[in-house]
């Protein structure tokens, strides 16, 4: 019921990279999510792109182990959700109907996704 597509993301040591496709180039490349640096990667084969993949992602590691910084990006535990007003009315009348108020609704229904 909660299977996402992870067709386009590599993963690695915890850290995801959103994977993409430039045909005029016959290059792969790819971002590295969730991190507060830009990192890029890239490779003309599925194997170049996930051992670059690999090393940027070492390399962070190691830089910000040199330099006492988080290598993850921190999150504060709230943030905005954009429903269309039918969705959103359907779910606050489920989580009424449930006794829970809507945030808790989502919440859960996000821990029991993950």
């Amino acid at each position: 019921m909660c299977k996402m597509k992870t067709n386009d993301v590599l993963t690695y040591k915890g850290f995801i990279g959103s994977v993409h496709f430039y045909a005029d180039d016959d290059v792969f490349f790819g971002k590295v999510e969730g991190v507060n640096d830009l990192i890029t990667f890239e490779g003309n084969s599925v194997k170049e792109l996930k051992d670059a993949f690999h090393y940027v992602i070492d390399e962070h590691i190691n830089d910000c182990e040199a330099e006492n910084v988080p290598a993850e990006k921190s999150y504060k535990g709230s943030f905005n959700l954009r429903l269309t007003p039918d969705l959103h009315r359907r779910a606050a009348i489920t989580a009424k109907a449930h006794g829970s108020t809507l945030n808790a609704f989502v919440r859960k229904t996000i821990e029991r996704c993950l």
